[in-house]
């Protein structure tokens, strides 16, 4: 991967601030032009080290009122990549993780309710081959949420 510069980071503190900011006022910030923050940006993404600028939708706002991370055994780690295409499938599951620890891989899913989840679990997880067990632990309040800091060293 390409080195991310100084000024790189700097205006990728600015977007987390702020991804609405108008690149000319990143571009005031930084004393640099408009172009010069439009093609560092572009370039970021390129290499996969921005990855998106879309809005956050909250989920109990749209139905979702249980936040669950489920925590699943496989037969064998190397049944991933197969059981995560039958994951990918459910709209429910945000975020999918192979993990070590007690758990071969670690999801978040949001669900209208419980009986949502033991449908989910019950009905669907647990159905697909290789899964062994699962254990769930339900989110009561999300107390932070935030991206990674960016530091301005080249550290």
């Amino acid at each position: 991967m390409e080195k991310v510069d100084k000024l790189d980071r700097r205006i990728m503190a600015i977007l987390a601030q702020n991804a609405r900011i108008a690149f000319k006022e990143v571009a005031e910030a930084c004393g640099v032009s408009r172009a010069a923050v439009h093609q560092r940006v572009e370039r970021l993404k390129e290499l996969g080290v921005i990855t998106g600028s879309g809005f956050s939708v909250n989920p109990k706002a749209v139905g979702y009122g249980t936040c669950t991370y489920v925590g699943i055994r496989l037969e064998r780690g190397s049944m991933y990549k197969d059981v995560v295409k039958k994951l990918d499938k459910i709209p429910e599951i945000v975020e999918c993780h192979f993990t070590t620890g007690p758990y071969t891989m670690l999801v978040k899913l949001y669900v209208r309710d419980n009986e949502q989840l033991m449908e989910l679990l019950n009905g669907t997880l647990q159905s697909i081959e290789g899964v062994v067990s699962t254990e769930t632990l339900i989110s009561l309040d999300q107390s932070i949420k935030r991206d990674v800091p960016i530091h301005l060293s080249d550290d």
